[in-house]
């Protein structure tokens, strides 16, 4: 959110009292073209930031400056509020403290009400997240393991671009050297991370879950029956349900037909049944008899 780094930066300028393009770049993990186009809006809307170049220069503030709370109307005030107490989960410590700032200026009491963790239970992801988010804003390229849900298992040097969050699952958004396009990794299939020192230059896509780059393969609308004693599980995934006479509970979804899809169904157990389409059907069968051949 480019309002909300704007203020971030007016506040380490305060702070700080000088610094440099390079220092705010790194600070704010963006590019340096960024923050002086950031200067620019600053300016443009009557803050008055000052650069001066060669030994003892920089970008700083006037000693005096105070942010004028009439720049921002009480509404606009309140959104700048409300979306700080939703990125605290993101940036828990520095985002807090900028969130208790911002409520001291406008003098407005915060509410308290959201609570957000991405992170999962294996710390070993937590470092992959952090190796990989210091490469997008170092815009470094990248060496790593992957195992496609076509089941091979490759090694891929890539541009990593953005990190996407979708449907409970964190993906790499990434330009591929070896593909020469974009592609969409899940990090829990990334294995032996290497962060090199080759610099790229592409920036990332504005929009990358856009339905049209989501979905390459064909959709199918798939008729699911499930057990009433599921019904917190049925619930919690689809939003329209159905129940049937005999007391199951009937959903329709539409799904691209993959190893997610079937690992989903199966995680029900005994508890659903595929009633359409037939193909579908049938490979849920041939999935039941090759475990029986197991156990």
């Amino acid at each position: 959110m480019v309002e909300y780094r704007l203020f971030r930066m007016v506040y380490y300028l305060m702070d700080k009292g000088s610094t440099t393009a390079p220092e705010l770049a790194e600070e704010f993990e963006v590019s340096i073209r960024t923050i002086y186009r950031d200067i620019d809006i600053l300016s443009s809307v009557g803050i008055p930031v000052y650069t001066t170049q060669g030994k003892g220069g920089g970008i700083f503030l006037p000693r005096n400056f105070v942010l004028n709370r009439s720049l921002i109307s009480e509404e606009e005030q309140q959104q700048i509020l409300t979306a700080l107490q939703s990125l605290t989960g993101v940036d828990e410590e520095r985002n807090r403290a900028l969130l208790k700032k911002m409520g001291s200026v406008f003098q407005k009491q915060t509410t308290n009400w959201i609570e957000i963790d991405f992170s999962d239970w294996h710390p070993q992801h937590e470092e992959l997240f952090q190796t990989l988010k210091s490469a997008i804003f170092q815009k470094k390229r990248m060496l790593f393991h992957y195992f496609s849900r076509e089941k091979t298992a490759t090694d891929r040097k890539v541009e990593p671009l953005k990190l996407v969050f979708k449907a409970r699952e964190w993906y790499l958004h990434a330009y591929c050297c070896e593909r020469q396009a974009y592609r969409l990794f899940k990090l829990k299939r990334i294995s032996d991370v290497q962060m090199t020192e080759e610099v790229f230059k592409r920036e990332a896509l504005e929009k990358v879950l856009a339905p049209e780059k989501l979905y390459t393969t064909k959709r199918y609308s798939v008729k699911m029956a499930f057990a009433p004693e599921l019904a917190y599980r049925v619930y919690e995934n689809f939003d329209s349900v159905e129940k049937s006479q005999d007391g199951r509970l009937l959903v329709t979804a539409e799904y691209p037909e993959n190893d997610s899809l079937y690992s989903f169904l199966l995680s029900f157990g005994g508890q659903v049944e595929v009633l359409a389409p037939e193909h579908i059907r049938n490979k849920i069968k041939e999935k039941i008899a090759q475990m029986q051949i197991i156990y």
